[in-house]
């Protein structure tokens, strides 16, 4: 478009005196006023209503809807929340107005400035639009999360639900479409500004004067902070070994080692929150390293311990006889890792979802010791979690769902620690969740059955799924779609981005955002093979994902409504028209 051409005619001055307002070609308002002409975007930049029928006075332009105002002559609105509105040139030829059409291009630095405000003041649309803005300029993914990790780092108690939702869905972007990857980074992004905005500044402590403790000296001080709650002097000995270039594997193993000196904290949440503050690691800067691992120092002064439970101890005592594990583990010499056998994996799974809890110890201590890799046995573990929940009854009470999910969870974050690190004391928390499906076992009476008949289903559209879910509490009825489609040979990857905008079309909690993350992981890693065994296990993870999903379906869905509005706003559309 040459310069001639961006200007569009937009009438006689004199007619314009007499009406006040008028909207040209482009959704263009041009306003007379104080013997000046204005034009500005006729979309109000807060949720699109005609700006023409606001009210002009003393050169502040005031949207009727929500009242938002701005400025007239720049455009900059005196309410945060309602964004700035652009405004274009103006000029006067021979009574005749003129407008310059041309709009700016996309201001990356401005969506990222926009994106850090609405973090800060917690205002959904801002985000939405900052998001698509940046998504729409082509800024890399990561750049994007990492505003929102290393704000949600700074500000507030520690690491948090919100920062667990952004760093699970940046880590799910690959499996989405675009509108998907919109969605999943303001959610995130969202549900971190919830979490952290309008709290204090988080003030880090210095490290410890001396740059000669070793790092098992560390290590073993670090644990003795935690043991008695002692969070400052943790937090002072963690950053003097990451001062003291410990790698991110060992300050892993020395942080999980003193989150797993006890059982199943918190239901796992200990567990999976660590998991996931290594793995935003990835979407950070280096010098933010202190910032993000600190972070989860607080939640270790006051955890529910598990082995302290009355569950864990009557009727049968799970805790001794994990204590008696863990010694001949110790105790037991060193072997070469090795895969486990096909008679190896049944035994395991069927004793997970057995009543059998010291059976089922013996069983892993004993594959443990021949030298059974510890990332496979947990992977084992992740997929008897995800049994529970593929035979979780609609019976039960609706919030028993969360049980079943926080052992799946945390079984998954152990599987996804242990293909790091393989750490005779991390090798613990394999046994924590063992006996968490133990305990979940009366979830499971009766057992929901798993859909056995394939049902026709239309491959090529398995956006249908999503009408199934759109009735509240169709769980079996999802799990026979997802169970049709797979059967008749559909694509999983089509599927798993379904599954996507299943979640994200929905004001979803924090632990539904945990559930597709994980299952999606745990798929992935089962892809490996292509065994019938392995077969299975990937439908397990795609069935247990769909049910709890349609489980919490159909909700409000203002988020996605929020963001369907940034979207179209930023293409240009009018949102709203006179009939």
């Amino acid at each position: 478009m040459n310069e001639q051409s961006n200007w569009i005619h937009a009438g006689n001055l004199e007619a314009l005196k007499q009406e006040g307002v008028k909207v040209v070609k482009g959704g263009i308002a041009v306003f007379y006023h104080e013997n000046t002409v204005y034009a500005v975007d006729n979309r109000c930049p807060h949720l699109g209503f005609p700006l023409h029928m606001g009210s002009l006075c003393e050169g502040i332009l005031t949207c009727h809807w929500h009242h938002a105002r701005f400025d007239v002559c720049s455009g900059g609105t005196l309410d945060p929340w309602a964004d700035d509105v652009p405004v274009y040139e103006v000029k006067l030829e021979d009574g005749e107005v003129w407008v310059n059409q041309q709009k700016q291009s996309n201001d990356i630095e401005k969506y990222k400035k926009r994106l850090k405000e609405g973090l800060e003041q917690n205002i959904g649309i801002v985000i939405a639009k900052s998001v698509v803005g940046l998504v729409e300029a082509n800024v890399p993914e990561a750049d994007i999360a990492r505003v929102g990790i290393e704000f949600g780092t700074t500000y507030g108690s520690g690491w948090n639900s919100g920062l667990t939702i952004l760093t699970a869905m940046t880590r799910t972007l690959p499996k989405l479409d675009k509108p998907g990857k919109i969605l999943a980074l303001y959610q995130g992004l969202l549900h971190t500004a919830r979490s952290s905005s309008g709290r204090g500044q988080r003030h880090l402590l210095s490290p410890l004067p001396s740059e000669d403790v070793s790092i098992s000296r560390l290590i073993e001080w670090y644990r003795n902070c935690i043991e008695v709650r002692d969070t400052q002097g943790a937090e002072r000995i963690l950053l003097t070994a990451i001062r003291n270039g410990a790698s991110e594997d060992q300050l892993a193993e020395m942080m999980l080692m003193a989150v797993t000196d006890h059982f199943y904290l918190d239901g796992g949440h200990t567990f999976d929150f660590h998991n996931k503050a290594f793995e935003a690691l990835q979407y950070v800067n280096h010098d933010m390293k202190n910032k993000v691992l600190s972070s989860l120092v607080p939640m270790l002064g006051a955890p529910t311990r598990s082995e302290e439970l009355h569950q864990w101890q009557a009727p049968i005592d799970l805790v001794a006889p994990l204590e008696d594990a863990f010694a001949k583990l110790s105790q037991s010499p060193s072997v070469d890792h090795r895969q486990l056998t096909a008679d190896e994996e049944d035994q395991i799974i069927q004793l997970l979802l057995s009543d059998k809890p010291l059976e089922t110890t013996q069983l892993l201590t004993r594959i443990m010791i021949s030298g059974g890799h510890p990332a496979h046995i947990a992977q084992l573990v992740t997929l008897a979690a995800g049994e529970r929940i593929v035979r979780f009854h609609t019976q039960n009470d609706f919030r028993d769902w969360i049980a079943v999910l926080h052992t799946f969870t945390y079984a998954h974050a152990v599987h996804e620690r242990l293909r790091h690190s393989t750490n005779p004391l991390l090798i613990r928390a394999i046994y924590h969740g063992a006996m968490s499906i133990y305990l979940d076992r009366f979830l499971n009476v009766p057992a929901a059955s798993r859909p056995k008949n394939a049902k026709l289903i239309d491959t090529a559209q398995p956006e249908k799924l999503l009408d199934v879910m759109d009735q509240r509490q169709n769980v079996n009825e999802a799990a026979r779609f997802v169970v049709g489609y797979l059967h008749n040979q559909g694509n999983p990857k089509e599927l798993i981005n379904q599954l996507g905008h299943a979640l994200l079309r929905e004001d979803a909690d924090f632990h539904t955002f945990q559930m597709y993350e994980a299952a999606i992981a745990e798929y992935d890693t089962w892809d490996l093979r292509t065994d019938e065994f392995a077969e299975r296990a990937r439908e397990t993870m795609l069935l247990a994902l769909t049910r709890y999903l349609a489980a919490h379906a159909p909700t409000a869905r203002e988020l996605s409504h929020t963001a369907q509005i940034a979207s179209r706003l930023h293409r240009g559309e009018r949102l709203f028209e006179e009939e």
